[in-house]
This record gives C-alpha cells, structure tokens and sequence, in this order.
C-alpha cells in the first residue's frame, strides 16, 4: 500500500480531462501537494496544485522537471496521445512518434524519478492503459496501450526491489475531450480516479475500471478473435 495522505505527487497531463480527475481524487485524499504538466501549462487557483512544463517526448524536458522536483512520492502516468486511422492509414513515423509519446514517455518519467521513490522510501507509479490493451481494431493506439501494459508488468518487477508499488490502470471510454465526440456510453473520470486512489491504498497492481473492461480481461483466455472491438 502507498501512503497518500502528506504525499507529494506528479501527474502528468494533469491539467485536463482524467489527469484533472486524479488531482482532485489525490488531494482529496489528503495528498499535499500535485504537480500537474502540460506542454503548455496553465496556472492554477488551488494552491495545492503546481503546474509544470514536461513534454515526455524530451528527453532534456523530463530530465528538467526531475531535477524541479526531487521530493515526489507518487508518480501517475497519464500524459498521451492519439493518432486516427488505423496501422496501414498511418506513415510509420506518426506511428512511431505515438509509441514514444504513450509508451517511452511512461518509461522516461518513470526512469527520471525511480531514484526519487527510492530515497522516499518507495512510493508508487500508476501508469494509465486502457481497455485498448487487450481489445484489437484501433490502430496505432491500441498498440500502444498494449506495449504500455507489458512495459508496466516489466517496471513492477524491477521496482518491487526498491518497495515501489506499480498500479496499471485499464478503462474504457471516459469522459474526456479526447472521446467527447463520440455518442458511447462513458465512465466517469471522478470514478476512475477514486478506483486508483482506492487501488493505492490497498495495496493493489491493477485497476479494471469497468464492465467492458473486466469482460476483455477474462476473455485472454480464449480465441484472439474474441479481443476485437465491435
């Protein structure tokens, strides 16, 4: 489990959309302070809440904000992109650039403040996935979210010899302006970030935030054409 309450925490894309969610549900919790980035940050009228420049694609702009803010206890990876069409619609270079936005880039934030959550005596990174993980027929993102998710299995095995817990969180279409034009039913951005606080505290790996979700998990263990996306 991961103490919240005195925490100082990053969330990156926290600015907008479930990034905002997890600030809110962090500070809630009793969290200190957030540090929320954008690539264009705006300010903020909660004091508790920093915002901070971090483009994860950047080497040299993650490397900034670790060294911006060396007393983090909880990292929440959330910052990420998305591209339309599909693998064959797509040059592999926008391909490409989409993996290092939503799959290096959780590993660069990762990697900068690992040796952060050590001296703090652990802590937690949450990495933000997607129902997508599992779920065939959307393109390069879905290839992404299915990366992230091995990425993180990998990242909970090596950071478990520092005592730092590895929260992987899958969902289905939320409320954000991402999918906001799409007529789909959609979760709340409230109550997933209320499943991941809850998922910290308790000690628990993996967040399956609703029913599609939990129905694409299980059906892994079946044929693969039982993973595409109507």
């Amino acid at each position: 489990m991961t103490e919240i309450k005195g925490a100082r925490v990053l969330v990156t894309g926290g600015q907008r959309g479930l990034g905002r969610a997890f600030a809110a549900a962090l500070l809630e919790a009793g969290a200190e302070t957030v540090y929320v980035t954008a690539r264009r940050p705006e300010p903020e009228t909660d004091p508790r809440l920093v915002p901070l420049a971090l483009e994860v694609s950047d080497d040299a702009s993650v490397a900034r904000l670790a060294e911006q803010v060396p007393d983090v206890d909880i990292v929440v990876n959330n910052a990420g992109a998305t591209i339309p069409n599909g693998l064959l619609g797509n040059d592999v270079a926008e391909v490409a650039h989409l993996l290092d936005v939503n799959v290096l880039g959780a590993l660069r934030v990762t990697q900068a403040f690992a040796p952060v959550l050590a001296r703090k005596g652990g802590g937690a990174v949450v990495n933000v996935h997607s129902v997508l993980s599992w779920a065939s027929g959307t393109g390069a993102y879905g290839v992404s979210k299915a990366a992230l998710w091995s990425l993180t299995n990998s990242l909970r095995h090596e950071l478990a010899k520092q005592g730092t817990q590895v929260v992987g969180v899958h969902l289905g279409y939320t409320d954000t302006d991402m999918v906001r034009a799409l007529d789909v039913p959609k979760n709340d951005p409230r109550d997933v970030a209320a499943q991941v606080v809850e998922a910290l505290l308790k000690g628990d790996s993996e967040v399956l935030a609703d029913e599609v979700t939990r129905h694409f998990k299980a059906a892994l263990s079946g044929p693969v054409e039982g993973l595409a996306v109507a």
